[in-house]
């Protein structure tokens, strides 16, 4: 008979393997698109959550445990909802004994018998077991203001906010510049992004996203104006995960991008290998929790908005720049 560790273990391999095949089927353009839509709103999840969290509730909102929908939503799950299955990490510890050092020398203490003298410790260490949450959904009772997805408001003064706190996010500064071919760049030289101007509020902001996560993610080190090493990753998945980071964060902030980041994402996944997959969703789930987070504590009061419809042009700091040009 198996012991409960050793279900556990069982347990845990059979979602590993779940999310390794569903990963190997993701980058298909219409389940990636669905895959980031939950990553915009499961931001809190590690990728590999998010994915199984997405195989087994393909309309999960917003996901909580048994207890933390009680006690911190005043929320009950409803009598025959069947529990998402997602892994869960768990921090333990155990005694074991380790050599007694001399506090002076470091050395072993040695006993009366010349042994060495040992002492208890509690020793940490990690390990996962399944773990069980339900979607906003499956529950019932306290209204809930917000069900973590935050709509942008639909006016210029949120635009202008919305720049500034991803401006602040960007570890570079950010520059407007006349329209090139491409609508934007990081350059690794000049350490700085570059934004054409003229462009509607949702291309800036998406733009601007696309290039803070190339700084943050893909920066090279320069030495007197001259590139000093080659990227690690290649050119596929460095554009896979800014755009997807871009598509990420507008999504949570109302702002829908799938016209435009679906062909570009699609076309830059083609070929990848399962390990590279694997290495940017990661990467894309962390920096857009990151920055999602961070527009969050600089602008609480988008927790409650509207929808951006089809945006006008940017207004206020890239008008002077307009202003200036014209």
């Amino acid at each position: 008979m198996n012991s409960p560790s050793d279900n556990r273990s069982d347990r845990v391999r059979e979602l590993t393997q779940k999310l390794e095949e569903g990963v190997k089927e993701l980058f298909d353009s219409d389940r990636y698109r669905t895959y980031l839509g939950a990553m915009s709103k499961l931001h809190n999840y590690s990728f590999g959550n998010v994915l199984l969290i997405l195989m087994q509730c393909p309309e999960a909102g917003m996901v909580a445990g048994y207890t933390t929908w009680k006690r911190a939503f005043g929320r009950s799950v409803k009598k025959g909802e069947h529990g998402i299955q997602i892994i869960a990490p768990v921090q333990s510890s155990r005694l074991t004994q380790r050599p007694r050092l001399a506090p002076d020398t470091g050395e072993p203490v040695l006993g009366p018998e010349g042994k060495e003298e040992t002492e208890p410790v509690f020793v940490s260490y990690r390990s996962f077991r399944p773990a069980y949450v339900f979607d906003v959904s499956q529950t019932e009772g306290k209204e809930l203001p917000s069900l973590g997805v935050n709509e942008l408001q639909g006016d210029a003064a949120d635009f202008d906010r919305l720049y500034a706190a991803l401006e602040s996010l960007s570890p570079v500064p950010i520059h407007f510049r006349e329209p090139q071919v491409s609508k934007g760049c990081y350059s690794h030289r000049e350490r700085c992004i570059y934004i054409n101007q003229g462009m509607s509020q949702v291309q800036t902001l998406k733009t601007l996203i696309h290039e803070t996560a190339h700084a943050k993610l893909h920066a090279l080190p320069v030495e007197n104006g001259k590139v000093k090493a080659a990227p690690v990753k290649d050119r596929r998945s460095r554009e896979v995960e800014a755009e997807s980071i871009a598509y990420v964060v507008c999504q949570h902030f109302g702002i829908d991008t799938s016209d435009y980041s679906f062909g570009y994402i699609t076309s830059w996944s083609s070929g990848m290998e399962l390990e590279e997959l694997k290495s940017s969703l990661d990467c894309i789930s962390k920096t857009a929790r990151e920055l999602i987070s961070g527009i969050e504590q600089q602008l609480p009061e988008l927790a409650i908005g509207t929808v951006v419809k089809e945006p006008e042009k940017c207004v206020s700091r890239r008008d002077a720049f307009l202003n200036n040009a014209n």
